[in-house]
């Protein structure tokens, strides 16, 4: 008989499902009408019903397959009464058959840390900018983030009333990542992907100085490497604070898992340890291929303005 699937492919084959149940309770709230709508630290800082609903979803789910994970989400919740209908107990038997690379084979399910960001892009999603939304579970092991799925609950949306919406995007470092077509963007063009809702002078200072053919704004992490992974951006970059962990771990494991690269403005990479902060002080640096050009072209007064 065949050996049982090595943890780590439990773990991706049910944080995929659990995503999927995470897009329908997404649309679901935003079909009602009645999003809940609640400031934390301001105007771009939002939390909806959907947030936290969908955090509740993911972590008690997880947590309830996999009691010794240490599991990370963005939203400060209670984690008590969740309520059976947000449980997902399935699993993707796709996943399931694939072997785990070797490297990953002996984890422990203590070892393992998930980071969770329950929807990445909620001002664009209280905008009706739907495509820009993504629920994102990240995967770390030894500090690095080592899996990732990504769901775009509302992809295809513009193609009509008969489209199948949503899909979800997943990778194992050492072994690819699945769901969409990986597409290099055009040969010898600049275009940059940033942010949408968090300008600053340094933000637009440092784009600048990379001389882009195009710079693209859009809300969310998970949406900005999307971008890169399909082609449509070279780069993202962000010369700011205001990225988390729960922002970049399961985009970064993606984008690794295709042969990209992502760091912080001044090049470090991030930890994903459960004791880590929360903030990426430093911004972000990503790109699918030619990660040397950009970081070559970031100023050192953007730089020295951002301590990680």
């Amino acid at each position: 008989s065949m050996a049982s699937p090595a943890l780590l492919m439990r773990v991706v084959a049910s944080a995929y499902s659990v995503a999927e149940k995470a897009a329908t309770i997404v649309r679901n709230v935003m079909s009602a009408g009645d999003l809940g709508i609640v400031e934390k630290a301001g105007p771009n800082d939002l939390q909806t019903k959907a947030d936290r609903l969908v955090q509740m979803s993911i972590c008690a789910s997880l947590a309830r397959k996999f009691p010794k994970m240490t599991i990370i989400g963005e939203e400060e919740l209670p984690t008590d009464d969740v309520t059976e209908d947000l449980i997902e107990d399935g699993h993707c038997e796709e996943i399931l058959k694939k072997p785990c690379p070797a490297q990953y084979t002996g984890i422990k399910e203590e070892e393992l840390v998930i980071w969770v960001d329950p929807l990445d892009g909620t001002k664009e999603y209280t905008e009706g900018l739907l495509d820009h939304v993504t629920v994102l579970i990240g995967i770390a092991y030894g500090g690095k983030a080592i899996a990732g799925v990504i769901n775009q609950p509302y992809y295809n949306y513009e193609a009509g009333a008969n489209a199948v919406l949503g899909r979800t995007i997943w990778g194992v470092l050492g072994m690819g990542a699945f769901g969409f077509q990986l597409t290099e963007a055009p040969a010898g063009k600049h275009i940059v992907v940033t942010t949408r809702s968090h300008s600053s002078a340094l933000v637009n200072e440092c784009i600048a100085a990379l001389n882009p053919d195009h710079v693209i704004r859009v809300g969310g992490a998970g949406n900005k490497i999307i971008q890169l992974i399909e082609g449509k951006a070279s780069a993202y970059v962000f010369a700011s604070p205001g990225c988390k962990k729960w922002d970049t771990c399961a985009p970064e494991a993606i984008l690794h898992a295709v042969g990209g690269k992502i760091t912080d403005i001044c090049g470090n990479s991030f930890q994903y340890n459960k004791e880590v902060k929360h903030m990426n002080s430093a911004g972000v640096l990503a790109t699918l291929r030619n990660y040397d050009y950009y970081a070559s072209r970031i100023p050192n007064t953007v730089k020295e303005s951002l301590v990680p």
